[in-house]
């Protein structure tokens, strides 16, 4: 078996294109394993949506005009490729750890996937706020998850130390930026890498 780990944030668009290459690397590959773990890219960001994104980088980074809009309209022509209607430059981060905490649940159901896909679908593409327990119980719902579940995890602090286990081991292992892809235990890749080059690094690990 084939373990592979993902260290993700539902507020990156680069995470979702990087999702969707490696729905397409696993295709007709066996015995792997897929796991989502937690990173928050901005673990202080309030949970009231603010600015967008585009805003946020224009700040960070002096990006303005036609290089701002660049950066998005690469993000949103890659988005396209792998069937996605991105809308990053709109989406306003939030806090994302109740999110994370909902992934956690989720794993332990077997839906794990279908949650993130309901998350980076709500946030990056239809733009609406995934801090808000009113719109992350129908999403999950959507998924597949009982509401009562949902409703203890989103009431309580379930699954906050599962998160925070992510994080640390994240640091352990070197992780800096999402996505990263770790496969058996070693970082392999950071970045949403493309198609070719996950189905190669897959089949040279299934191999051995």
């Amino acid at each position: 078996m084939t373990e592979v780990e993902i260290w993700s944030d539902i507020m990156c668009p680069w995470c979702y294109i990087g999702k969707k290459r490696l729905e397409r690397a696993l295709a007709g590959l066996d015995d792997i394993r897929v796991t989502w773990r937690s990173f928050e890219l901005r673990p202080s960001q309030p949970a009231i949506p603010g600015a967008t994104l585009a805003e946020m980088m224009a700040q960070r980074f002096d990006l303005h005009g036609p290089d701002l809009a660049a950066v998005f309209q690469r993000i949103r022509q890659l988005g396209t490729v792998e069937g996605l209607d991105l809308n990053p430059a709109t989406a306003r981060p939030v806090n994302s750890f109740d999110a994370h905490r909902l992934i956690h649940l989720a794993a332990d159901h077997g839906l794990a996937d279908s949650v993130v896909e309901q998350l980076f679908q709500a946030h990056l593409a239809d733009n609406i706020n995934v801090a808000d327990p009113a719109v992350l119980r129908p999403l999950a719902a959507r998924a597949g998850l009982p509401d009562a579940a949902v409703r203890s995890v989103l009431d309580t602090d379930a699954y906050a130390a599962d998160v925070r286990a992510d994080e640390e081991r994240a640091i352990q292992l070197g992780v800096r930026q999402v996505p990263t892809f770790v496969i058996n235990g070693a970082p392999a890749i950071a970045g949403a890498p493309d198609v070719t080059e996950l189905r190669t690094l897959l089949t040279s690990k299934t191999s051995r």
